[in-house]
């Protein structure tokens, strides 16, 4: 019976040859797979929404446009004698707008960690919400009592108070919503690990701003 032998050694002077006596080994283990992100069905859901919303103000800015022309031959008091781009709309505007930057602030201090911090920013995006409703609330006024405007007014007070109504009521719903969500999250309901609510709300209030600043565009600069 043949005895295994070790393999010969190299003659003196000559390195041996790559992997020479080494054990052959497998081959390598495939990368690890990194999982794709995909967006979570809440996710889907809201951006379905918000795209039914859009369309739902491109119509009622269509609308408005529309019925603009028609009113210039309409009862008084016609677009330009009745909006003017005063102090209070310019304030109400900046208040709306500057409400995303709070929530965006909200929403990194929360997945930070910094409860105390989301707390804060999101109660004041709340604040700057109902300031945007009040300041409507009193140009409304303004409107009906000065300037005689009812939303049966004329054509152009049905299509201003539909347009401008719509987007107040989605403002005041988007107040309500953050307001049941700052309260979970004084409750320590809402967390970095349990986010998903606070940012499909914040999703919808950026939607809000974006909206208001096509409405103010067609309003207070073209329709005026």
């Amino acid at each position: 019976m043949n005895e295994l032998t070790a393999p010969a050694a190299p003659p003196a002077g000559q390195e041996p040859a790559p992997g020479a006596g080494e054990t052959p080994s497998g081959p390598e283990a495939p990368p690890p797979i990194t999982p794709e992100k995909t967006l979570q069905p809440a996710q889907w859901g809201m951006i379905c929404f918000l795209a039914s919303e859009a369309a739902f103000f491109c119509t009622l800015i269509t609308a408005y446009l529309t019925f603009l022309g028609s009113a210039a031959a309409d009862a008084d008091p016609k677009p330009a004698d009745a909006l003017k781009l005063s102090l209070l709309v310019i304030a109400s505007t900046l208040c709306l707008l500057s409400s995303s930057f709070t929530v965006h602030k909200a929403e990194g201090a929360l997945r930070a960690g910094r409860q105390g911090g989301f707390c804060l920013w999101w109660g004041l995006t709340i604040l700057l919400g109902v300031i945007f409703l009040t300041g409507t609330g009193v140009e409304w006024r303004e409107l009906i009592v000065e300037k005689h405007l009812t939303i049966s007014r004329n054509l152009f007070g049905t299509s201003y108070y539909t347009l401008v109504g719509f987007h107040a009521l989605h403002v005041t719903g988007g107040v309500i919503a953050m307001s049941v969500v700052l309260g979970m999250g004084l409750r320590n309901e809402v967390t970095a690990k349990n986010h998903l609510g606070a940012e499909m709300v914040a999703w919808y209030w950026h939607f809000v701003d974006g909206v208001w600043v096509v409405v103010f565009t067609v309003v207070y600069l073209v329709g005026s």
